[in-house]
């Protein structure tokens, strides 16, 4: 049986947490934080540039409890570092009641407040042991989408009615549900007290408050946080500057990043990308790239239409980096914050999802943007999607008990996920971590 605190009981501890330790972050060590200065992340002094990846379920997979594989755990870390990925994107959440559709399981956040308490302590272990390897984590803290429950179930638990699935009530009556989101104060409130709960934790295992931990690189907002509307915009970049600074006022010490896609989740929208990453309190800006979701290649031209990927691609970041860098302006004197791709993919050969099957076309995929981060100059880490490791998922959509991958529940299990055994593409990964992944 799970572990689980009540709501108020364990909002409490967890808040007299976050106000006790606030005030004493001014003797924390930081030699070993991320640190951003000129445009650059920087380690002490060194500079600090990665080849990073998505490991969304390794808070899950830290756990004892049922769903946990610490063994499993281990050698997935040992394998990431001995091809020089040492920066982890990992989610901390899983909102909503267990066994929905296309919904990742356990969650942490069963009800608002009440937590796996299970979980929570796998959280706790990951980051420790992260510590002990001097491996980094960008944290996120909710999610636009559902399969994890985020913005959906905050609305849900705030007197919204049932919230929609994509899977089961279409993609636009998702959207209309979600848009909800930045209009209604109590789900926002929700939100809020889970980015209360969490970053003003006390580590359980080092005994320290989660703000001292080197392990931590970022805070994130949220996966990929959308207006979802026009109407909407100005409502999200309010929300987004609120969050940022609640994440600031509580861990003064870790840097804080939105989560963006870029312009496509911006409504198009550049200006209001530049505006939300042009604020005080976020300290690098991100964006995804995503050229089979994004229409960019077909099922049938993956390979064929790589090169229009490829030319795309280069064209994003450019577009972006330049955005950035004339946004960031302030009384004219020029200043600067690092730009991170942090979520591309591409599938595997003609759709496939086994262990084995061919992956040329994201072979060349991954190429050119491991290029980009070497010749360009213009990011300062990349962290692919995602890695599947050890895992041998024995059926196409996700159940649970089946081994966590890459892809979450909503995805074909294995399609954009990196294996063991994907050598080629691994070979790539460690060509490119043995010149940019450094600090110096």
């Amino acid at each position: 049986m799970k572990k689980i605190f009540g709501a108020i009981a364990l909002s409490v501890v967890l808040g007299m947490t976050a106000c006790q330790h606030k005030g004493e972050d001014s003797g924390v060590d930081r030699s070993q934080f991320v640190t951003v200065r000129d445009g650059e992340f920087y380690i002490g002094d060194s500079v600090y540039r990665y080849v990073g990846t998505n490991f969304w379920y390794g808070g899950i997979l830290a756990s004892e409890g049922n769903d946990g594989n610490r063994e499993r755990l281990a050698l997935e870390l040992d394998s990431l570092q001995s091809m020089g990925v040492n920066n982890l994107r990992i989610l901390v959440g899983g909102d909503g009641e267990e066994g929905l559709v296309a919904h990742i399981s356990p969650t942490l956040q069963a009800a608002p407040g009440i937590y796996n308490v299970d979980l929570l302590t796998g959280l706790d272990y990951l980051l420790a042991d992260l510590e002990e390897r001097g491996m980094k984590a960008v944290l996120y803290l909710n999610n636009a989408w559902e399969w994890s429950g985020g913005f959906s179930t905050y609305l849900e638990w705030a007197g919204e009615g049932k919230a929609a699935i994509p899977a089961v009530d279409g993609y636009q009556a998702y959207v209309d549900y979600t848009t909800k989101f930045f209009n209604n104060e109590k789900a926002q409130e929700l939100a809020a007290r889970h980015v209360r709960n969490i970053v003003g934790r006390v580590n359980s295992i080092t005994g320290k408050p989660y703000s001292e931990s080197p392990a931590i690189m970022a805070w994130q907002i949220a996966n990929e946080p959308r207006a979802f509307s026009k109407e909407n915009k100005e409502a999200f970049a309010e929300w987004i500057a609120s969050t940022a600074s609640l994440i600031k006022e509580i861990d003064p010490n870790h840097l804080v990043s939105i989560g963006s896609e870029g312009m496509v989740g911006c409504e198009l929208d550049m200006d209001l990308w530049t505006r939300i990453h042009s604020l005080p309190t976020v300290d690098y800006a991100t964006i995804h790239i995503w050229p089979y979701n994004w229409n960019w290649v077909n099922a049938s031209t993956m390979t064929d239409s790589l090169i229009v990927a490829c030319r795309n691609t280069t064209d994003y970041i450019n577009s972006h980096y330049n955005a950035l860098s004339s946004a960031l302006v302030n009384d004219s004197m020029k200043y600067s914050k690092p730009l991170v791709l942090e979520e591309f993919g591409y599938p595997r050969d003609n759709m496939q999802i086994a262990i084995g099957s061919g992956v040329t076309a994201r072979d060349g995929y991954y190429r050119h943007v491991f290029s980009e981060v070497e010749n360009g100059g213009k990011l300062a880490g990349v962290n692919f999607w995602g890695w599947g490791g050890l895992a041998q998922p024995p059926h196409k959509t996700w159940e649970p008990g089946d081994p966590y991958t890459g892809d979450p529940a909503q995805e074909d299990q294995g399609l954009y996920s990196v294996f063991a055994s994907d050598t080629t593409t691994i070979s790539l990964i460690k060509d490119l971590s043995r010149n940019f992944n450094t600090t110096h």
